[in-house]
């Protein structure tokens, strides 16, 4: 359950998806994202047999994985998610952070297979949720929400984040940021920007996410200005991480990875250029995902499986 699309799939214990299916989500009404839920899972129970729901919820989730407690980009407000799934599907159902399941396929099947035991992913979408696993486990803390990511601050008294607070790192290095910043691009630029613009028909609010990443394919310079600038931010925090819990990898995904090197390469930039004397030591490394899309569905499907 992402802030802007939701899928639901069938799920083997290897990790094969064998059926999908995909539709917006309607973010601002509690009761719509229920029966979106409920009537996806319907239509794939028909052809297959299923044994357990796992759901990952873009927001804060309870220790007890069942409640939805706060979510910045969507409606829930103390939403009881797992009961009302359970009862209109008639199946046990477990509520993990979307994140915290996209982080848990890449562990199992992903980019960071190859870890002993300990790996961070940073999911960047329309906002930016993370997970961790160490010693083979999710980390999810006293009360459930541990690894909020975006959450973390990135510049005192900065942008309003949807979570209250100011300056988090998701209104530097998001999706959101992505676009705010081609936009402040534009107003400096705009003959360099004219492709870009081109994109959202002359309308400078109406530029998203993907329309600078398409134009940053295409070479845009303020496109991939916007790029430098959230790899720069999210490089920074990634190093932050490091070190404190010193992880073996880092897996960096969500929608806005999917443009690979733009982002990639400032980051690691960045990354690699925070450390100081850290830096002489051994440094977790820093993957792209590979489970893309399918990375919510599998890491969901596979907590389920181990409830």
């Amino acid at each position: 359950m992402g802030g802007t699309n939701m899928q639901a799939g069938v799920v083997d214990p290897e990790g094969r998806v064998l059926a999908k299916t995909r539709r917006p989500t309607p973010a601002q009404s509690v009761e719509a994202i229920r029966d979106e839920i409920i009537d996806a899972v319907t239509e794939l129970a028909r052809d297959h047999p299923v044994e357990a729901v796992g759901i990952g919820a873009a927001g804060f989730v309870d220790a007890a994985r069942s409640t939805v407690l706060f979510s910045p980009n969507m409606a829930w407000r103390g939403e009881a998610l797992r009961s009302y799934v359970a009862t209109g599907t008639g199946l046990p159902v477990v509520v993990e952070n979307d994140a915290n399941v996209a982080a848990w396929a890449e562990f199992r099947f992903g980019a960071a297979r190859d870890a002993e035991d300990s790996a961070i992913m940073v999911t960047v979408g329309t906002g930016i949720g993370g997970g961790i696993v160490f010693g083979g486990e999710l980390i999810r803390g006293a009360n459930g929400i541990a690894a909020e990511l975006g959450h973390l601050l990135a510049v005192p008294d900065g942008y309003p984040c949807g979570c209250g607070r100011r300056g988090c790192l998701e209104q530097y290095a998001s999706g959101k940021a992505l676009a705010r910043f081609a936009q402040e691009g534009v107003k400096d630029d705009q003959t360099g920007a004219a492709a870009l613009l081109d994109l959202a028909d002359g309308e400078l609010d109406a530029i998203t996410g993907q329309m600078v990443t398409e134009a940053a394919l295409n070479g845009n310079p303020v496109a991939r200005a916007a790029f430098a600038r959230i790899g720069y931010w999210l490089g920074l925090g990634l190093a932050n991480l490091v070190q404190l819990l010193d992880p073996q990898v880092l897996v960096v995904g969500g929608g806005v990875s999917e443009a690979g090197e733009l982002l990639l390469g400032p980051l690691r930039e960045s990354y690699l250029g925070s450390f100081g004397a850290r830096g002489r030591f051994t440094l977790a490394e820093v993957r792209q995902a590979e489970m893309r899309n399918s990375a919510g569905v599998v890491g969901a499907a596979d907590l389920a499986r181990r409830r």
